[in-house]
């Protein structure tokens, strides 16, 4: 387990499961959820540390910006070192805030795009500090990205 404190952000549904999986890398304590006030985040994160994000993210330029607010105030008040996401749009202004901060930034491309670059993971891919993908397919699109095989 890491001694360091995680940010998992990343859209409810398929992203979340996938950072899910990935939690047990970080006891409870360490750890602090940004994701989507859906039922399926509520249930799942009943026992976590969640800040709850604006959505929907597509297209929407007004929760874009608060979102930005929100990644500005959740990395000033849980300093964490590490941001870690699956994306989707939430994780952009996560990922811009914590690179001007210096905080490290890690990106899974989500397991279902095996051909085509998600547009998240364009736009964070050059802010991540490490691109992971999770099918050695996916480096054909991704070239330089870490294959850690898949989260589910």
């Amino acid at each position: 387990m890491s001694e360091g404190r995680v940010l998992l952000v990343g859209s409810s549904g398929g992203h979340l499961a996938q950072l899910l999986a990935l939690a047990p890398l970080w006891p409870r304590s360490r750890r602090h959820w940004v994701t989507f006030d859906t039922a399926d985040a509520i249930s799942q994160l009943v026992a976590e540390d969640v800040t709850w994000a604006h959505h929907p993210t597509t297209r929407n330029v007004k929760n874009l910006v608060k979102n930005t607010r929100l990644a500005a105030s959740v990395l000033a008040e849980q300093q964490p070192d590490v941001v870690v996401s699956t994306g989707a749009a939430v994780a952009v202004p996560f990922f811009l805030l914590a690179k001007q901060r210096g905080i490290p930034t890690v990106y899974v491309e989500v397991y279902d795009r095996i051909d085509s670059r998600t547009v998240t993971g364009r736009l964070c891919k050059p802010l991540s500090d490490a691109f992971c993908v999770q099918w050695k397919e996916q480096r054909e699109v991704y070239p330089n990205a870490l294959v850690i095989g898949p989260l589910l």
